[in-house]
């Protein structure tokens, strides 16, 4: 699964829903999130990058315990 579009998806969803967890979350929920994921980075095309540099940044902020396995 594509890193970038994941990271995406799962920004789009936790900023929807605060209270739930991502990866707790049924499939065709997540999958529905990364086709808006998809389309966002698709629509960004070359700005895509800062985008992904900052969820990149704040993922890491949120969750040490991710970014350090992601190395």
């Amino acid at each position: 699964m594509d890193y970038q579009v994941e990271l995406v998806a799962r920004a789009f969803f936790e900023a929807e829903h605060e209270d739930f967890s991502w990866d707790g979350e049924a499939e065709l929920v997540r999958e529905e999130f990364r086709e808006y994921a998809r389309n966002a980075i698709s629509l960004l095309d070359e700005d895509i990058g800062v985008l992904l540099l900052a969820l990149q940044r704040a993922t890491a902020e949120e969750h040490p315990d991710r970014s350090r396995m992601a190395a």
